[in-house]
């Protein structure tokens, strides 16, 4: 049995997210699949790092797979690359593909996550940037959006930026960094957020809040008793789906 790990890229504007579903065959995982296994002529499963909901997209997906075929028996990986994505949607690329340990595991054996939280703050919003940004028209205070990252770094109970209401597990998150850059040039506001690992929608709703303060809805302060409170309810909104980028994965 040969074992490979894969790094994807993909825009998820039309997709019903990463994890292939019962329901639709409109999913990351289920055209990945779909077309490997076609290729290589057995059927096949791939495991990724973690999932993306519906209109997310990604930089550096992490998946891994089996299969009895020695994919590299007979080509190199540059050519054998070039057949998979030549068959898979435009918006959709593996970029890379290696032979990995049996054991490996994409989601078990990841020890850090980069997601980017994308906001076009042009007045009128740029079109080409429509799909892969929230557009939030006017200035936004980065200063007191910076003051209240500060207060979501470090090891928290992150179950107050949370989705899942019936969360069996430990919601206990370590971030280890929040980065807010502005790109002046292209008119962007930068969210970037590191750590070991995230819950459902939280980076979404992290970036929500951070808005919020930007806006002047809410003050950098109130972050430690939203921490404190556990209760979804006390934080921002979920921010829109498309301006979420899942942007590596370490092991």
């Amino acid at each position: 049995m040969n074992a490979y790990k894969c790094i994807t890229a993909y825009e998820g504007t039309r997709y019903n997210g990463w994890q292939k579903q019962g329901n639709t065959n409109n999913t990351i995982q289920g055209k990945i699949e779909e077309i490997l296994s076609r290729m290589i002529e057995e059927p096949i499963e791939i495991a990724g790092s973690g999932r993306t909901d519906a209109g997310v997209h990604a930089l550096g997906q992490v998946f891994h797979f089996h299969c009895e075929k020695d994919l590299f028996g007979n080509t190199s990986k540059e050519k054998f690359l070039t057949e998979w994505n030549s068959h898979l949607p435009k918006d959709i690329r593996i970029l890379s593909i290696e032979p990995c340990e049996p054991r490996f595991h994409a989601r078990l054996n990841a020890r850090e996550k980069t997601y980017q939280y994308r906001i076009d703050t042009s007045l009128y919003g740029n079109l080409f940037l429509r799909n892969t940004t929230h557009h939030i028209a006017g200035s936004l205070d980065v200063d007191a959006i910076q003051k209240g990252a500060g207060y979501l770094t470090g090891t928290h109970d992150f179950k107050s930026f949370c989705s899942n209401k019936r969360l069996k597990k430990s919601s206990v998150r370590t971030i280890y960094d929040i980065q807010i850059t502005e790109d002046i040039e292209n008119q962007l506001l930068l969210f970037t957020f590191t750590g070991n690992g995230f819950l459902y929608n939280m980076v979404r709703i992290l970036s929500g809040t951070l808005i919020e303060i930007g806006l002047g809805l809410r003050k950098p302060e109130e972050i430690p008793a939203i921490l404190e409170g556990c209760d979804r309810g006390l934080a921002g909104h979920t921010a829109p789906a498309q301006g979420l980028f899942l942007m590596s994965v370490s092991y």
